[in-house]
């Protein structure tokens, strides 16, 4: 499949990065030349250096024979001008957009993007992305890191190991037989900063970061296995009144569950403008890092706050504050995945990083063959990926016992019909069934080979 990807940014990259190495045809388009000669210097795609929307710059990135274009600039005119030449002029079948501004994003609009006005196949709105990411991480406060799969049948749960739990130094192996109907697969862990896919044979310490793949109904009875709590969230403050806090807010007061929401704002016209727009949320103008303001927003009461202010440090600041003043529960929108390593030490509970997410989102929308999905651990360590078994990949008609898993790869569970299975050795991968995978980052090429195909899957 021939891809142009305009926008050689972070967003852009990786999923350069995801399509190249399934040997699609990738190039990359952007204004900025040394942003190109990067993605061009560390994968294998090719590079123009551009504006995205000009006509003669996609014809030279190929455009008369693409398949699709995914716009993902900084600018959402310049992703709007480029999908609308990508149709008028090139009839490429296939158009994603990056949109940030609210404005653009209303329901009230819908209508701007059919074919007859601004064709946009699929809008990627980081903000709306951003903001379910916080309100799942609201939802499953025992949680670091938290993902949907199999569509919303299973779930990866990032969980930190205190000395309270119970299921401490005891091998995987015998944690399978003591809780054989439990449907959760231990597919990572991070010890002493260093992150591993562990053997039946490797026991849990306190301090341990792990990630499990878990049928989301037996999500509650798996936090409790590993000493964790499912409280709920009933007040919640909001440390940054910008689009992710204006659209987490929306959300929370739209909830059946009755939370009570207040949110901090250093800017005043933004505070003003959060005021006119939210019905129930107190909104304080000042600074989320001021200990007068937060004792004022009754800190020591609240159940979680979320810092999405724009500055990283801000965020892990007021976070690490909050919890010093009593609340048990701090979430940190952070862009800079380097500074995630400050959340322990700072006593932060789960970070959240737009950029993935909005990876994530992108690939969601353009996979239709064996990779369904793809999700990023930590600063691009290891991957979860999504894939369907098709007849011709080589795993078909084995069982998990018998395929050569690449060391830094375990499949987490496997879905059969509408039945979510944990994996043992005995089962049987078949032709039709998804399967979630969890890789380091050094293994995605052979896991992607276990899933390689004769025929084009898109």
């Amino acid at each position: 499949m021939k891809v142009i990807i305009c926008g050689a940014g972070q967003v852009g990259w990786q999923i350069a990065r995801h399509l190249s190495s399934e040997k699609n045809d990738v190039t990359v388009v952007d204004n900025n030349a040394e942003l190109v000669a990067r993605a061009t210097d560390t994968l294998d795609v090719s590079g123009i250096a551009g504006n995205a929307s000009y006509p003669d710059v996609l014809t030279r990135a190929g455009a008369r024979d693409a398949d699709m274009i995914i716009a993902a600039t900084f600018s959402d005119e310049v992703n709007m001008v480029t999908c609308q030449v990508a149709h008028s002029v090139f009839k490429i079948p296939r158009k994603i957009a990056r949109l940030r501004s609210q404005s653009y994003l209303d329901a009230i609009y819908s209508d701007l993007y059919q074919r007859d006005h601004l064709p946009i196949d699929v809008v990627i709105s980081p903000e709306r992305e951003v903001a379910e990411q916080a309100l799942r991480q609201l939802a499953s406060p025992s949680t670091f890191d938290t993902e949907p799969f199999m569509n919303g049948d299973a779930e990866l749960i990032g969980l930190a190991l205190e000395e309270s739990c119970a299921v401490l130094n005891t091998p995987l192996k015998q944690l399978s037989e003591l809780f054989s109907t439990l449907r959760a697969t231990v597919v990572g862990i991070r010890r002493k900063g260093v992150l591993m896919v562990p053997n039946s044979s490797d026991e849990l310490y306190a301090g341990d970061q792990i990630y499990l793949c878990t049928h989301t109904d037996d999500m509650a009875r798996c936090l409790e296995i590993f000493g964790k709590t499912s409280s709920k969230q009933e007040r919640v403050l909001i440390i940054g009144g910008g689009n992710v806090g204006l659209s987490v807010a929306h959300r929370l007061e739209q909830s059946t569950a009755k939370i009570h929401v207040k949110m901090i704002e250093a800017n005043r016209a933004c505070a003003e403008r959060a005021a006119d727009e939210l019905e129930r949320t107190i909104v304080l103008h000042g600074d989320g890092l001021d200990m007068e303001l937060l004792e004022e927003a009754n800190i020591a009461n609240t159940d979680a706050v979320l810092a999405v202010t724009d500055d990283d440090k801000t965020n892990l600041l007021a976070a690490a504050r909050a919890k010093s003043m009593g609340c048990p529960m701090a979430v940190s929108l952070v862009n800079d995945p380097t500074l995630s390593n400050l959340m322990k030490p700072l006593n932060i509970d789960a970070f959240i990083n737009p950029r993935a997410t909005t990876v994530s989102s992108i690939l969601r929308h353009i996979r239709h063959g064996r990779v369904r999905a793809v999700y990023s651990i930590g600063d691009a360590e290891a991957e979860v990926i999504e894939a369907q078994i098709l007849s011709s990949s080589p795993i078909a008609g084995r069982e998990i016992r018998d395929i050569e898993w690449p060391e830094g790869a375990i499949i987490g569970a496997i879905k059969k019909g509408d039945k979510v299975l944990r994996p043992v050795g005995g089962t049987k991968v078949e032709e039709g069934d998804i399967v979630v995978i969890f890789t380091l980052a050094s293994d995605v090429p052979e896991v992607e080979r276990l899933f390689q195909v004769n025929i084009d899957f898109f």
